[in-house]
């Protein structure tokens, strides 16, 4: 399991853990609001199960919940060379006209390669260049292929994780999707949010609590895996964020009547995190490589939700660096030992 708290905190092995592989989630609870919620109160330590719709009762008057309204693409292609040898291709952002991209068998695609993705339609995948920055990656652009949207709603498949041994399948278009999805550009779900209902939202909205949408495109920067030895040593992959003026000012107006900001998974902690300054909350887009993990001092967020998270990720260090990491490893321990479900479409924690 999770080592003890006196091991060295920027060490990436401090962050492993054994769990057991039928605790890795294949599909999501139904109805979404019936999965488990772990509360994890990060000033005593002390836990308690409940299911996820109870958050309601942790939700007061005047609380902001803050939601990521990205949506996820059927951003998963499969294609073939040539010589007729199978390729799979993951677009994870646009770069202008071309597109970054993971591949496999990537050692056999150098920049100039072609990939056909419809034969009937000659539509092809181009090989522009490799990236540096990321194994496998590669960026390309898409030939012959007027109306990229329609070819890639209608050809590609739901970018479910690997960790989630069957392919996807029809359901996979709703239940790997937030119910207030909106605007296309996202590789992965924002998970934490896999939990809510229409109607849950609904019951929370009537309660007094305001909800706000700040959008950020889940890319490589939210999976991509931590590989060095020393955690400070790791570099996030950049990712798309915007948050609006009206968000901004009610989050300010938030902070300000003294009511909790709660934040619906880690792309919207990295997110607040990223606008917060000295004046408050701003408004405005860019791309954020903000990478969180013990040690960092909070200002934006006063509680999260998340999902438990895999051995080793970027975001169990930023959920250590929230709740502490003894905290955190308590709960992991209590979460493998009461069999919770794990990973994107497992179980929720809510931090307070």
């Amino acid at each position: 399991m999770l080592k003890d708290m006196n091991d060295n905190l920027y060490d990436l092995q401090s962050y492993q853990f054994d769990l057991p592989a039928d605790l890795i989630a294949q599909y999501p609870a139904e109805p979404r609001d019936q999965s488990r919620l772990l509360v994890l109160d990060r000033n005593s330590g002390g836990v308690r199960g409940l299911h996820f719709r109870d958050i309601i009762g942790y939700l007061q008057p005047g609380d902001t919940l803050v939601l990521n309204n990205t949506r996820v693409i059927p951003a998963r292609l499969y294609g073939t060379k040539e010589s007729g040898a199978r390729v799979e291709m993951l677009l994870l952002s646009r770069r202008g006209e071309w597109w970054e991209a993971l591949v496999r068998p990537a050692k056999r695609l150098k920049a100039g390669s072609r990939v056909i993705l419809d034969g009937d339609a000659g539509v092809e995948a181009e090989i522009m260049e490799e990236l540096d920055n990321m194994a496998g990656g590669r960026l390309l652009r898409l030939k012959n292929c007027p109306d990229e949207t329609a070819f890639i709603d209608r050809v590609g498949r739901m970018p479910l994780p690997p960790y989630i041994n069957r392919p996807a399948e029809k359901s996979d278009n709703s239940s790997y999707q937030t119910v207030y999805a909106r605007e296309r550009g996202s590789a992965a779900a924002p998970t934490a949010g896999l939990h809510f209902t229409a109607s849950l939202l609904e019951q929370i909205g009537a309660k007094g609590v305001n909800l706000a949408y700040i959008l950020l495109h889940v890319g490589l920067g939210t999976f991509r895996p931590v590989s060095n030895g020393d955690i400070r040593q790791h570099e996030m992959h950049h990712e798309y964020y915007r948050i609006e003026e009206e968000t901004a000012a009610l989050l300010n107006q938030t902070r300000l009547a003294g009511k909790n900001i709660v934040a619906v998974g880690t792309t919207v902690v990295r997110t607040l995190e990223t606008v917060y300054n000295k004046h408050g909350f701003s408004a405005g887009e860019g791309r954020t490589n903000k990478f969180i993990y013990p040690g960092y001092e909070f200002k934006a967020v006063d509680r999260m939700v998340t999902n438990f998270h895999l051995p080793g990720s970027s975001l169990i260090m930023l959920v250590a660096a929230f709740a502490g990491y003894d905290r955190t490893i308590a709960a992991y321990r209590h979460a493998v030992q009461n069999r919770y479900r794990f990973f994107s479409y497992g179980d929720a924690m809510l931090i307070i």
